[in-house]
């Protein structure tokens, strides 16, 4: 394959491209586990206290999708749409707050056009690209919105004539810097919230940035190179997907496929650990081409000082991002941070690759308001998930006893140390999201078309499980867990499924979804999630949008909202054709939602032009506040 088509493919796929996985060879052992395991599942009704598989209390027969609106949402939820624009229930506006290749200083006003897009010079000084994870935090009575540009489109940001791959260092230096970070205040006005051009909290953290690596593998031989002998400083935080926020009042920004930023234009080295984490063959972009810290043949090391979660203090623009190796290297999506019931901090983390775990970080340390969080986030341990078909489950510890690695490999290997410990391979695990009413947390498993067919990177069995119940999972579920004790630092924990994305209009097994999956409400691929302050928690859909085949009837990507108590979820919003929903965080008096919208099509939002990845910010007429 060339590599000016690299950029057209999604980024799993580009994955299965560089290093094809081998088919799986005992397919009708593993129907038959398959099938028993949905037996098992049909039996086991019982969760906790009465909850059940699919969610607590939740109905036995299907409900029609208004039937939510005198209940809890507060909307009368809306229909599927096909079409370019962006949907919301009556009653609710919605604009634009921000597209890519707005300002964020005064000297890039105009910058940017549909024709050329964003010149290099002004590339740093603009709204990012391609929207993703996003959290509002307020300084000084001011409201901050840090958000995460995952990667470009270079189709729409390099001249026509580059036939969307870079020709030049300069080109090169474009796509750096319209992905990575934007920290930006915004502030409500008479036409609703803009951001505040100038503001002196204003600031891009691109793939140039430098920063601080620290934890346990800060100074191993493993991540040094040759611009950074002593392996303490990188530059550049990449593919940045979801986000979490800190209690203390930090970003932290992850990093997923950043993989395909590297290749090699000589001999390519056989690295530990470069084909469980894809990496080699040809770089997605031709970084490596114009910038040896891209080329692994030059720096074989590069690629592990990749793939953390990076911390990002909002309120100081003049501070440095540090990378928590502590928290392991995978292909991070997002950073579920709460509060132990025992004073610890816990951070949960999913791996977003077909076959990857899920896992979660706990502090050494305890930590209460005013404290100083320093060490925190590197000193302590790491967990992975393991589920067990009587939906009880274990967080299995990372540790030279378990993996027989050291704690230095364990960060950089962290899938292979995983694997060593025996956690159980996920449908892709996606955002976490923990209620803020109960000690309960949630994972997004998207979707696996590998499940039952082949094993994941490491070789690792990927057979139907009471979690992973679908072969070929092309819908969805979410994951629920509660820990032991209600203390989020437990070792062991009871979990259940939410709900089973599906299509009843299609299918009468599993493929239908679970019970309170309808022909009103149904939806695939379930990925960004967020809790909103009143306990009702937000799903976000990154999946098949042409209502064709066995999408029919799903339409475009959309966010819906549901109910944990009641397992009841109505349909929100829905985007662009060609876009998904990515990263959602509301307003200091909760009163507006703030959306991204990443890689819509079409020409949306301007009606002419290019189509530009944007935020939208949504609100009630009557000032309904979302929690």
């Amino acid at each position: 394959m060339s590599d000016k088509n690299l950029v057209d493919l999604t980024w799993d796929d580009f994955d299965e491209v560089r290093d094809p996985r081998p088919n799986e060879a005992q397919f009708d052992q593993v129907v038959d586990n398959a099938i028993s395991r949905r037996g098992l599942l049909a039996g086991a009704l019982t969760f906790g206290s009465g909850a059940a598989v699919f969610g607590t209390g939740l109905f036995t027969g299907a409900k029609t999708a208004g039937a939510t609106e005198a209940l809890k949402f507060g909307f009368r939820p809306i229909d599927i749409a096909t079409d370019h624009e962006v949907h919301v229930p009556e009653g609710f506006e919605t604009q634009v707050m921000v597209r890519w290749g707005d300002p964020l200083w005064s000297e890039a006003e105009g910058a940017y056009t549909d024709t050329n897009g964003v010149p290099v010079e002004m590339s740093d000084k603009v709204f990012g690209e391609n929207t993703d994870g996003m959290e509002l935090f307020v300084v000084d009575g001011k409201e901050l919105i840090a958000v995460n540009s995952e990667y470009v489109n270079p189709k729409i940001n390099l001249p026509a004539e580059a036939e969307g791959y870079p020709r030049t260092a300069q080109e090169v230096e474009l796509l750096k810097n319209l992905q990575g970070v934007t920290v930006m205040e915004v502030a409500k006005g008479a036409q609703g919230y803009a951001v505040v051009v100038d503001s002196p909290y204003n600031r891009r953290i691109t793939h140039e940035t430098e920063m601080v690596l620290a934890g346990p593998l800060a100074g191993d031989d493993l991540v040094k190179t040759h611009a950074d002998p002593k392996g303490m400083t990188v530059k550049g935080t990449m593919n940045n997907c979801g986000s979490g926020k800190t209690l203390w009042g930090t970003y932290l920004t992850c990093e997923e496929n950043f993989n395909g930023y590297f290749g090699a234009t000589g001999a390519q080295p056989v690295g530990q650990g470069y084909q469980r984490y894809g990496i080699g063959g040809e770089g997605r972009y031709g970084y490596e081409k114009f910038d040896a810290r891209y080329d692994i043949s030059q720096e074989p090391n590069e690629p592990h000082r990749h793939g953390f979660v990076t911390e990002i203090d909002p309120a100081n623009p003049n501070s440095v991002p540090v990378k928590r190796s502590a928290l392991g290297r995978f292909k991070h999506e997002n950073a579920e941070m709460v509060h132990a019931k025992d004073g610890r901090v816990v951070v949960y983390l999913g791996d977003d690759e077909r076959g990857e775990f899920l896992y979660k970080y706990v502090s050494k340390n305890t930590w209460a308001e005013g404290q100083d969080p320093s060490g925190l986030l590197d000193e302590g341990t790491l967990f992975a998930a393991k589920f067990n078909d009587d939906l009880s489950g274990e967080w299995l510890p990372l540790t030279p006893d378990t993996t027989g690695m050291s704690i230095a490999e364990i960060l950089c290997f962290t899938r292979m140390a995983a694997s060593a410990a025996g956690a159980t391979t996920m449908d892709r695990p996606e955002w976490v999201a923990a209620n803020p009413l109960k000690a309960e947390a949630y994972c997004a498993l998207t979707n696996n078309k590998n499940r039952g067919v082949k094993p994941n990177a490491g070789g690792d069995d990927t057979a139907t499980n009471a979690v992973n119940p679908r072969e070929t999972n092309h819908y969805g579920q979410i994951v629920r867990w509660t820990p032991a004790d209600e203390n989020h630092a437990a070792s062991e924990f009871v979990w259940d499924l939410y709900v089973m994305a599906g299509n009843p209009t299609l299918y009468n097994n599993d493929y239908a979804g679970s019970s309170n999956i309808n022909a009103g409400n149904m939806f695939n691929s379930p990925d960004g999630m967020a809790f909103s302050s009143d306990g009702l928690l937000w799903i976000q859909t990154d999946g098949d949008y042409k209502n064709e085949g066995d999408f029919a009837g799903m339409g475009n990507n959309q966010m819906l909202v549901g109910d944990p108590d009641s397992g009841e979820i109505a349909r929100f919003m829905t985007v662009p054709n060609g876009a998904e929903v990515t990263g959602l965080c509301w307003s200091a008096d909760k009163t507006v939602a703030f959306v991204g919208i990443q890689h819509p099509g079409g020409s949306w939002p301007d009606g002419a032009g290019k189509p530009r990845s944007s935020v939208v910010s949504v609100w009630r007429k009557d000032g309904y506040a979302f929690g």
